[in-house]
Formats: structure tokens, C-alpha cells, sequence
């Protein structure tokens, strides 16, 4: 087996020291380095690259998240695997839009770690499986009587900007062109274009079409 290289990432020192210590005596494993912050790391992998990085979320400037997201762009080869103690929905799925080939907790035991690092090493994807579920259970239902478009009511709010998505709840609030253009500080030719956008964008004809179409779809 070739020996995985890896870096920790951990503000914690006596987290750092333990895991050190713990791979220190496998021939499998390397600690090329560990770090209290991401920026160390990502300095160092300017000159080294490890197989694996163990990345903590909380960091004290750059979080894990978006130092992963640099390191995916960067060091494509590198595999970041979230080693925190946070089970919460949106940084889980943060991380694996950012490229994390794994998310554990720090309460795993060191024996599963290390079979977990051989896993992602060797090209797998690997979650805790409580992780698993919290995650999979943000996937939005689907339209299931229409395959063709299991997912429209996603793909209508995506075409949509944040304004044009300001101006259509004040759209279905009932708001005129010109209380609109009120509302959001714009002129009133300004916000009857945003409206045209936006009926355009949701495929109907005039501005009750676009509320009713709105609000059935649930984008809000």
C-alpha cells in the first residue's frame, strides 16, 4: 500500500498532537504538516502537496469551507475530507458544493478514521451516515407525475436574480409599478422592466399569471 500523506487543519493544538501522535507509528500514513488556520496550510501546499487534508470548519480567519474550495480548484489531486464537530445541514452541504470528499465527526473513533482516509484516498466518498441523512433530507421533492420536469419549480427560481426575486414578492403583495419602484429605491421605468423580466422568466402573460404561478410553485 502506497503511505497516504496528509495535514491537519485544526485550531486546536491538543487535537493536532493527538492525531500526530496516532499516525506517527503506521508506515501507511504521513503527517506531511498540521496548522492552526488554512492560510498556513495552503502555503505550505504551494510546495507540498498532501493526498489527504483533515479540515476543521472553524478556523480562525478562513474557514475549512472556503479554504476546501480553494484547494479543489487549485490541487485538484488533493482530497479534503471535513473532520469537524458541527452536524449542522447547511455546512454539510456547503462542504460538498465546495469539494469535500468526506465529512466526519471528531468523535470517530481512530480506527474507523484511518480506514476512512484509505477510502477517500482510493477514490471513495464517504459521510457519516446520520450526516448522510440530514443532508439528503434538503433534497427538495420532485414533481413525480411529470419527469420532464421533476424539478421545474427549482430551475423557475434559479432564472430568477435576487431582484427580480425582490420584485415579485412585492408583485404577489400586489404592489403597483410605482409603489414598487418605492419599495426597492429604483424608477418606476426600472421596476416595469424588472416586471417584464420576470414575466418573461416564468412563460406568462400579465402579473396575476406571475403570482399565481409563483405561489403554486412555492418559490418562497
Amino acid at each position: 500500500m502506497k503511505t497516504i500523506t496528509l495535514y491537519i487543519v485544526d485550531d486546536y493544538l491538543l487535537t493536532r498532537i493527538a492525531h500526530k501522535r496516532y499516525f506517527e507509528n503506521d508506515d501507511n500514513y504521513k503527517i506531511l504538516g498540521d496548522f492552526q488556520c488554512a492560510e498556513d496550510c495552503l502555503e505550505e501546499m504551494k510546495k507540498n502537496q498532501a493526498d489527504i487534508i483533515l479540515m476543521d470548519i472553524e478556523l480562525p480567519e478562513m474557514n475549512g469551507i472556503e479554504a476546501t474550495k480553494i484547494i479543489k480548484e487549485k490541487y485538484p489531486k488533493t482530497k479534503v475530507i471535513m473532520f469537524t464537530s458541527y452536524e449542522n445541514e447547511e455546512r454539510v452541504l456547503a462542504s460538498l458544493a465546495c469539494g469535500a470528499c468526506g465529512y466526519i465527526l471528531k468523535n470517530t473513533n481512530e480506527s474507523d478514521l484511518k480506514k476512512i482516509i484509505k477510502m477517500v484516498s482510493a477514490g471513495e466518498f464517504w459521510m457519516d451516515l446520520e450526516i448522510a441523512k440530514m443532508a439528503f433530507a434538503s433534497i427538495p421533492a420532485p414533481n413525480i407525475k411529470d419527469l420532464e420536469n421533476l424539478y421545474e419549480n427549482k430551475r423557475l427560481k434559479n432564472s430568477l436574480t435576487e431582484r427580480e426575486l425582490e420584485v415579485l414578492k412585492l408583485l404577489i403583495d400586489g404592489k403597483t409599478n410605482a409603489q414598487i419602484a418605492k419599495e426597492i429605491i429604483v424608477s418606476t421605468n426600472t421596476a416595469k422592466a424588472h416586471v417584464g423580466n420576470i414575466l418573461t422568466k416564468l412563460s406568462v402573460t400579465d402579473r396575476v399569471q406571475a403570482a399565481v404561478k409563483a405561489v403554486r410553485a412555492n418559490l418562497f
